[in-house]
């Protein structure tokens, strides 16, 4: 692809994931009640879901989901199911008090990177996206696999950046609000927010 292209692609990538989503809700969720530990785990099960997004759309699970209604209903549901369980389990959840140089185990690490997967893969229009997104930008003349290594580090760098930046950000202020009930009052605004999102994922249609 031509440097005018490639530009083009990193300027439609970080307008598409600045914008707020699931994921960087997930984070500033984690960091806030977490600390910064665990929502960098969940920062790396998000990226880790961006890159098997765009591996299946590369494999042609973009076209089935787009030819298929069955398909694309199956995959919605399920994914408007999690975030709609998550969004429960955050309104209902109560402000932790953060410590830094709490050690975490193994399964809690691994727990909140499944976590980060999950809700970075919850979105069957994610395939779809990839699917008509990718095509724009690669040279049918050039091979395809550079080409998508290209496309796929810089968007999983982007992802990286922002959410980081997120967890990061949040971090430094839960300090300020572990002592009041702001954190309560974010987790019950997170919630309602994951759950927004997934009762506006069932909705969704495939050519919308």
């Amino acid at each position: 692809m031509t440097l005018t292209t490639y530009l083009l692609y990193v300027a439609a990538v970080a307008l598409l994931i600045l914008t707020p989503g699931p994921t960087m809700l997930m984070c500033m969720t984690n960091a806030l009640n977490h600390g910064p530990r665990k929502a960098m785990t969940s920062v790396a099960g998000s990226v880790g879901a961006v890159l098997c997004v765009m591996l299946l759309s590369a494999m042609g699970l973009g076209a089935l989901l787009a030819t298929s209604e069955t398909a694309f209903t199956v995959a919605k549901v399920i994914g408007a199911a999690y975030l709609i369980w998550l969004g429960i389990k955050t309104f209902r959840s109560e402000a932790a008090v953060l410590d830094a140089g709490t050690e975490h185990s193994p399964r809690q690490r691994r727990s909140f990177f499944l976590r980060g997967f999950l809700v970075g893969a919850s979105n069957p229009k994610a395939v779809l996206f990839f699917a008509a997104f990718f095509p724009q930008f690669l040279n049918p003349a050039a091979p395809f696999v550079p080409q998508f290594a290209i496309l796929a580090l810089t968007f999983m760098a982007f992802e990286f950046t922002v959410l980081t930046c997120c967890a990061l950000g949040v971090s430094r202020i839960a300090p300020l609000l572990r002592s009041s009930r702001a954190v309560q009052w974010f987790n019950r605004g997170s919630g309602g927010l994951f759950t927004l999102m997934g009762s506006l994922l069932l909705l969704t249609r495939r050519h919308t």
